[in-house]
């Protein structure tokens, strides 16, 4: 200990530091998270955050790095507060590094308040079940995979597919009811300059920065920062969604980042590894974060997450996609075959999963034919695949005739339907018109599983004359 600041709080001294990690003795009075003070032999001043305390003992991570540090001539001041985000309207349409700082040449925000990064998750006591339809223009999540307000539903990507260019049309596309308000949390963790300037003048371009506010992690920025990033993004969310009465869509892009700066900061503090040299609290720091999504009794904004991952070696049951499956409500697979076959978004309907798609379609959100036409999809389309394999294996001679009726389905499914433009937003309208022009092909003996009501309404053949029909 050296010395009493100016400002009545103590200055204490390192006792070590390895890597970006400063040990610091005390005696008692530092909580975890709680914001320190690094002030260095040449008057400068760094920013550190305390990630572990125990009785005499805290470890500080430093945002800008140790990095020409003398420790015996630098001073630790804690400074009793937590990290608080300013919040206000002035956000929207607004870039923020990690840390919450502007990143656009912007003027600081003007706070209309101050919240703390690391609130808790929605009261189980006060969470409303989720609700209502989001429509991303994207037929294969929209139709089969809908996601729903208050949901969390990730995407499931690997190296190389186009997850960066499918978020980013998720941003462009995405909606809800025309006369409700609706905005965008966007936030990369781990990405390289490019990357960011390839989001941001993207989003200017397509007219709708702002509506977005953007959190941008640089691969080059501190390890705690990645940690900082999400939150900051879902503490705005929540300013936006709870208090300005917004529906609010929060995309976290790289979660395979996050995790890996997790893995970083364990590995410093000397920790036990868990599963591949995660740690082993993972699974609660992960769902600290995607518990935050969901919807409040008596609050009109909702928060709604789709965190995307890489999975290494396209691995399901690798740590970060086994955990992240288990917390949220489903998930959106991402598949490599259809990717190398030039079929964008390359979305597999078959393994991908909305838990919480019948609380957001029906009459009154969409239309009521689609469940029941969701269903008679997927089963299609599984025929068609098993007819698939049977003809690659015993020749189309093996087929019966309405095996090649689902094999042709199956074919026009992954052109017509599952394939679309990067810059072609589906209304869901046009997506089920779609899915029905697919389905009349099969005799109406096949669509077992469409109420027969329902199919003499939308089905083609029974349509009114002057409907459109997509195809």
């Amino acid at each position: 200990m050296l010395k009493i600041s100016e400002t009545g709080r103590e200055l204490y001294t390192i006792k070590e530091y390895m890597g970006s990690l400063l040990y610091v003795e005390i005696k008692g009075g530092v909580a975890y998270g709680e914001l320190a003070e690094i002030i260095c032999q040449n008057k400068e001043k760094r920013t550190g955050q305390v990630i572990d305390v125990s009785e005499n003992m805290a470890i500080i991570q430093v945002f800008e790095g140790t990095t020409d540090l003398d420790i015996e001539k630098t001073a630790i001041r804690f400074t009793g507060e937590s990290f608080k985000l300013p919040v206000s309207m002035d956000m929207l349409g607004r870039v923020f590094t990690g840390k919450g700082e502007p990143a656009d040449g912007g003027p600081p925000i003007i706070p209309e308040n101050f919240y703390d990064i690391y609130s808790s998750p929605i009261n189980p006591y006060s969470r409303a079940h989720p609700s209502d339809f989001i429509q991303t223009g994207l037929s294969t999540i929209d139709a089969m995979n809908s996601l729903v307000r208050g949901q969390k539903l990730p995407l499931f990507s690997g190296a190389g597919l186009p997850h960066k260019e499918i978020a980013s049309q998720i941003v462009k596309q995405a909606k809800v009811g025309d006369e409700e308000e609706f905005t965008i949390v966007f936030a990369a963790m781990g990405i390289t300059a490019d990357e960011a300037a390839y989001y941001k003048d993207d989003f200017i371009k397509m007219g709708v920065i702002n509506r977005v506010v953007m959190f941008v992690n640089l691969a080059e920025d501190s390890a705690i920062e990645r940690i900082m990033t999400p939150r900051m993004a879902l503490t705005t969310a929540e300013y936006l969604a709870f208090e300005k009465d917004m529906h609010v869509l929060a995309i976290l892009i790289d979660m395979t980042s996050y995790c890996e700066a997790l893995r970083e900061i364990s590995a410093a503090r000397m920790e036990i590894p868990g599963r591949r040299g995660y740690p082993g609290y993972m699974y609660t720091d992960l769902a600290s974060i995607y518990e935050r999504a969901g919807r409040i009794h008596g609050k009109k904004g909702s928060v709604t997450q789709m965190p995307i991952l890489t999975m290494p070696d396209d691995d399901i049951t690798h740590p970060i996609a086994d955990l992240t499956g288990y917390i949220t409500e489903g998930q959106i697979i991402f598949d490599r075959e259809m990717n190398s076959l030039g079929i964008y978004p390359p979305i597999d309907p078959l393994p991908s999963l909305s838990r919480l798609m019948d609380k957001g379609i029906g009459i009154g959100k969409t239309r009521e034919d689609h469940k029941q036409l969701s269903d008679q999809l997927y089963y299609a389309y599984s025929e068609g695949k098993k007819a698939r394999e049977t003809a690659l294996v015993s020749g189309d001679a093996a087929l019966s005739e309405t095996d090649k009726l689902y094999l042709h389905f199956a074919d026009d499914f992954e052109k017509k339907f599952i394939s679309q433009g990067a810059e072609e937003s589906r209304s869901i309208t046009q997506t089920l018109d779609i899915g029905w022009n697919l389905l009349s092909i099969f005799p109406e003996t096949e669509l077992a599983r469409i109420d027969p009501e329902i199919i003499k309404k939308y089905h083609p053949k029974y349509r009114k004359e002057g409907v459109n029909i997509v195809g």
